[in-house]
């Protein structure tokens, strides 16, 4: 089975694009949605998030409006959270694609926000960084109901540049130019990641030429 790993900044159109490739066979796994998954009741964060952080959880699941309130501002407590959560993740995403290779799935794609700042493209065959021009991206994201511009900003000082990312993806796809396009990328990339004789390139490395992970 073929693992591709999916990123790219705020508003740039993953969950539009990873639909595209659902569309298309591929078992599509999301990053946030198993976070989500593991804070909801009976996810398996809940007690340990809740020993870390006393009175983050609320009927059986983690609040995260209480839980950002414990964070603070405090790199410790993030680290701490991190401890917990990123073994977890991994794991739920080695089991589903454990499962899908069991039942035959020959594509999958990791819808993973921040691939590259931890270190995931080292574990996928390739990386497919979505895009668009920062005008568009900008009114995506201002459009959401309760984004400011200052909270944008903040959001994408977190995040690795888009420049740095298309330097460091094995494809990209622009999503700026309508649906039909980003459709007409993602058939290309899926019929050539398919092809019998196609080799995982590896991860490319990052301006310094030091990993990233």
């Amino acid at each position: 089975m073929i693992v591709l790993g999916l990123t790219g900044s705020i508003g740039m159109g993953k969950s539009t694009t990873t639909a595209m490739f659902a569309d298309r066979g591929a078992m599509v796994w999301n990053a946030d949605d198993a976070v989500h998954q593991l804070y909801a009741r009976g996810g398996a964060a809940v007690e340990p998030v809740e020993a870390a952080f006393p009175g983050v959880v609320v009927d059986g699941a983690v609040d995260r409006t209480r839980l950002a309130a414990a964070l603070g501002r405090d790199d410790q407590a993030f680290r701490r959270l991190e401890a917990i959560v990123h073994p977890l993740v991994v794991r739920g995403r080695l089991d589903d694609l454990e499962a899908a290779a069991a039942g035959g799935v020959k594509l999958a794609v990791l819808d993973i926000p921040l691939l590259f700042e931890t270190g995931g493209d080292a574990a996928v065959d390739a990386v497919i960084v979505v895009t668009a021009d920062p005008e568009i991206q900008a009114a995506r994201v201002l459009a959401r109901a309760g984004m400011t511009r200052e909270r944008f900003e903040a959001i994408l000082s977190q995040q690795l540049p888009d420049a740095e990312k298309r330097r460091r993806a094995h494809f990209v796809i622009d999503t700026g130019h309508g649906l039909n396009a980003a459709r007409a990328q993602v058939d290309e990339i899926v019929g050539m990641v398919l092809a019998p004789g196609w080799t995982a390139p590896g991860p490319r490395l990052p301006e310094t030429g030091k990993p990233s992970h």
